[in-house]
């Protein structure tokens, strides 16, 4: 069974949430990475900068005993689900992409902030996640600026 894509005539977005899902893919890789070591409670190399242990460390590692990058996780594979679907036509959940990747923006804006201001290190695994998610968020506010039609 074949899966037919609309053409981009008919679906403007699809160069976009190419990207998208390049980019979630990234997102999910890393911070699937990050749970993992945090469930087998093994270090991770940190060979740019100093701290990531710091950081994976602190009481901001988890909510709810849950790890905080399995948050991010789910949230990439919401995204790159968002983009497959958004590609093969269905263009009203690009939309809902863009308010997933605005809430995971703020989010990360947030952690970067502890990173810098209360815990006083950084992770290198930590700061390619903040990177992928403000890549998602420029790929979705290039797609409405670039893209005058009201999509279907």
């Amino acid at each position: 069974m074949s899966v037919k894509r609309k053409e981009n005539k008919t679906n403007p977005v699809a160069k976009y949430a190419i990207f998208a899902t390049i980019f979630s893919l990234v997102g999910l890789a890393d911070s699937a990475y990050l749970t993992a070591k945090h469930f087998t409670d093994k270090n991770v190399p940190c060979n740019l900068i100093t701290g990531c242990e710091q950081v994976l460390k602190s009481s901001y590692a988890e909510f709810f005993g849950i790890p905080t990058a399995a948050f991010g996780a789910l949230a990439y594979f919401l995204v790159f689900s968002l983009a497959i679907l958004t590609f093969y036509g269905n263009t009203k959940l690009w939309a809902l992409l863009g308010g997933i990747v605005a809430i995971m923006s703020v989010f990360t804006i947030w952690l970067i902030y502890l990173q810098a201001f209360v815990i006083g290190a950084f992770c290198q695994f930590c700061l390619i996640s903040a990177g992928t998610t403000f890549s998602l968020l420029i790929t979705y506010l290039l797609s409405k600026y670039f893209i005058k039609p009201t999509l279907k």
